[in-house]
């Protein structure tokens, strides 16, 4: 089954990032002939999005024989230094640089003209998009309960935020154009400042992550225990034989072992172990992947169950 779900896995993965250098392009080229620079902005935070999601797929070292994996999932190996991720944090920083002195230029300097209808379209277009997108991935991933929607969902807030302040740049750029009052125009520079902030914040959450976040922490035995009591809810586990919390970044990763009744099916028991998963990711909105590995309950000599008994033909009695 995990090799039927890993080429649409990397289809789902590949589309963000071919729609992320798409809607970099368009907006590069509508804010280039616009002359926005807070669009410009923005296509360069669609390609620092693209870059970051290339850090994830590209392979840290030659050793992983080119095998593609998510940024979270490859910091487990701790073995492989994040060569790529580095690469591209440098280039998005640099772009986030590039924005602040070209808008600081552009304020400093005045005499600025209003961006042109088209800008204001582009975003538009360029934000319903993006949202159809990551409606499309987020659904999957929710889906799919491996912890990664909940990453998605945090960086395309920052996405939508930077989109819908170079819309706000914009329109009051061209309002204070239609009007004549030219102190209005200088906020489409503005808002191209307020996006190379962000840019920059994206560069530098990028460079933390893949070098601070490889060093995993297990949490104490009095902060997992939530997650126990939890799994302990689940009908059908009879005890919980290990727990373990790895602290990841901003997520915690959990590797579960239950023991469930060893009389019923390995039907019955993936379903047990599946609703376990299920509920610790969404009662957890922090828990990022969880592993649940399940075997039957062994109560141990002497205590034997009356079915076991019952149906062991070797004798309990000396003859």
């Amino acid at each position: 089954m995990n090799d039927k779900q890993s080429p649409r896995k990397e289809t789902v993965i590949w589309t963000g990032i071919l729609s992320d250098i798409a809607l970099a392009v368009a907006k590069g080229g509508v804010g280039y002939l616009s002359g926005s620079k807070a669009l410009m902005g923005d296509a360069i935070y669609s390609a620092s999005d693209a870059a970051a999601r290339l850090a994830g797929v590209i392979p840290w070292h030659p050793k992983q024989n080119g095998k593609a994996g998510s940024i979270r999932s490859q910091a487990k190996q701790g073995n492989n230094e994040p060569l790529a991720a580095i690469l591209f944090s440098v280039l998005i920083l640099m772009g986030g640089l590039q924005v602040v002195f070209s808008a600081i230029r552009d304020l400093t300097r005045g005499h600025l003209s209003a961006p042109g209808q088209s800008a204001l379209a582009a975003v538009l277009l360029c934000i319903v998009f993006k949202e159809a997108v990551f409606q499309y991935q987020y659904r999957y991933f929710k889906k799919k309960g491996d912890g990664s929607h909940a990453a998605y969902a945090d960086s395309h807030r920052f996405s939508l935020y930077t989109s819908i302040t170079v819309f706000i740049g914009i329109a009051l750029a061209m309002t204070g154009g239609y009007m004549n009052w030219h102190p209005l125009v200088y906020l489409d520079p503005v808002a191209a400042l307020l996006t190379g902030g962000l840019i920059l914040r994206k560069g530098y959450s990028l460079i933390t992550s893949s070098v601070y976040s490889k060093k995993l922490q297990e949490l104490p035995s009095e902060e997992a225990a939530s997650f126990i009591e939890t799994v302990q809810r689940v009908h059908g586990v009879i005890r919980i034989e290990q727990l373990r919390a790895l602290e990841e970044g901003s997520y915690v990763n959990l590797h579960v072992k239950i023991s469930v009744n060893p009389r019923i099916s390995v039907l019955e028991a993936q379903d047990i172990s599946e609703c376990a998963r299920k509920l610790l990711q969404h009662r957890f909105v922090h828990v990022g992947e969880v592993h649940m590995e399940v075997v039957p309950y062994d109560p141990g000599y002497p205590y034997k169950s009356n079915h076991e008994l019952v149906d062991n033909d070797i004798p309990t009695l000396l003859q």
